[in-house]
């Protein structure tokens, strides 16, 4: 078996193979026909120690974390959500208290999009808190947005900025008192906003070839894209957008910006390619960040116009 997480879901593909009409392992949703519509699957995991400390998040921010990436997996594919399905396993000492603030970051970001909480599962622990939420949502019947529908000369664009939730990461790693920017940085890694507006617009003008969100960074996720869709990319790694407050947190700490823009994960922003003229038909800014090419699913990356090596990956999770 092929190492590591994406070997590893490669092999389960392998073992399970494909169904027809049905597009399952390999987009951010699983897609299947009822009708005149689809109905959309995602489901997606948060384990103490791994995706979120305790001891510095609050509960209920993983509450809505918890939501959060999951609303973006349905935007990812121009969706539009229907409900949740929680399952969550608590030590004793996150039993009471801790489990109710829970609920209330979960209950608050749900009522901010109209998705109600339909089911699920409770169990205890022996030690971390685990999380899984299922999201079921639903498409025109045919209108979901795949992986693999990028077209050589199609423009890359990214939603927002990058890099942010990363380095938050980075700053909860070492425990230490943060700033103002660092603080800002950290609340953009425990509290993402899912781009369910943006991902409706998008799938609405039709002209949408691939899109996914991004959770495991622009290297890795746009590898995904170029893989399911047979082609190739330019990206400019000076055309990658950053927040002020990363800019002034990477001068401080000797960080690169660029770097954390362009390989750190769960920003949440959506990466699809369309022609140019897609920035004309929505009313939100898509930053263009390369272009689509011919070729074997291989990125070549430019800065200052020329081509540079760029070898950091994106995060993987094993």
């Amino acid at each position: 078996m092929a190492n590591g997480e994406f070997g590893f879901i490669e092999n389960i593909k392998t073992i399970f193979g494909t169904t027809e009409d049905i597009v399952g392992i390999g987009d951010d949703c699983a897609v299947i026909p009822m009708g005149e519509n689809d109905l959309l699957v995602t489901t997606d995991m948060l384990i103490e120690g791994v995706h979120f400390l305790r001891s510095d998040a609050t509960p209920e921010q993983v509450g809505y974390k918890s939501v959060a990436v999951n609303l973006s997996d349905i935007a990812a594919m121009g969706g539009r959500p229907i409900g949740t399905f929680l399952s969550i396993a608590l030590p004793k000492d996150a039993q009471g208290e801790w489990a109710e603030r829970f609920m209330e970051g979960f209950a608050e970001i749900s009522r901010h999009y109209g998705v109600p909480l339909l089911g699920g599962d409770t169990t205890s622990s022996l030690r971390d808190v685990a999380v899984n939420v299922a999201v079921v949502g639903t498409c025109p019947h045919g209108g979901a947005i795949l992986r693999s529908g990028a077209r050589v000369g199609d423009t890359i664009f990214v939603t927002g900025p990058l890099g942010d939730s990363g380095a938050g990461l980075k700053l909860l790693l070492e425990r230490a008192e943060r700033t103002p920017d660092e603080d800002f940085l950290v609340g953009r890694h425990y509290s993402p906003t899912p781009r369910l507006s943006e991902g409706l617009a998008l799938a609405a003008t039709g002209l949408v070839g691939a899109m996914m969100d991004i959770s495991d960074g622009i290297a890795s996720d746009l590898g995904h894209i170029l893989r399911a869709s047979g082609v190739g990319a330019r990206v400019a790694l000076d055309a990658l957008l950053t927040s002020e407050q990363l800019e002034r947190v990477c001068g401080r700490k000797g960080w690169s910006a660029g770097e954390l823009a362009a390989s750190a994960g769960e920003d949440y922003e959506l990466l699809l390619t369309a022609p140019e003229e897609i920035t004309q038909m929505v009313d939100f800014p898509l930053y263009p960040i390369g272009r689509i090419t011919e070729g074997g699913a291989e990125i070549e990356w430019y800065k200052g116009g020329q081509r540079c090596e760029f070898t950091t990956l994106g995060f993987t999770h094993f």
